[in-house]
């Protein structure tokens, strides 16, 4: 399966309220996958993570579609990432008047689609 770097098109979904760890176990699934397979797959994968990562997906072959011309039925995954957003820092209290930190960690996922050369 070879991949044209050059004709990637790619989507971003910033500021999303979840672990990276957490949605790079999804991304980790269908990274090198065709358009059609990926979707099946997060249609029927059980994590929270699917639902962000099948919107990022979606607006990338929209974009392939829409921007460059390309087919759905061709396109590849060609990339997919998660990286760290801003950590949201809140506060419990504890017992004796203390307070313990809980952090809520965000992240950036990007995926990019380029039409597979081999057809």
């Amino acid at each position: 399966m070879a991949v044209d770097i050059a004709n990637e098109v790619k989507a971003t979904a910033r500021y999303i309220r979840m672990s990276p760890f957490k949605v790079r176990r999804v991304l980790d699934q269908i990274r090198g996958r065709s358009y059609r397979e990926a979707l099946i797959i997060l249609e029927f994968m059980p994590y929270r993570a699917c639902e962000p990562v099948l919107k990022v997906l979606r607006s990338a072959a929209a974009n392939a579609e829409h921007n460059e011309g390309f087919d759905r039925a061709s396109l590849v995954i060609s990339r997919a990432y998660a990286d760290q957003g801003p950590v949201l820092r809140r506060f419990r209290p504890r017992a004796q008047g203390r307070a313990y930190q809980i952090r809520k960690p965000t992240c950036h996922i990007t995926i990019a689609v380029a039409p597979d050369s081999e057809e």
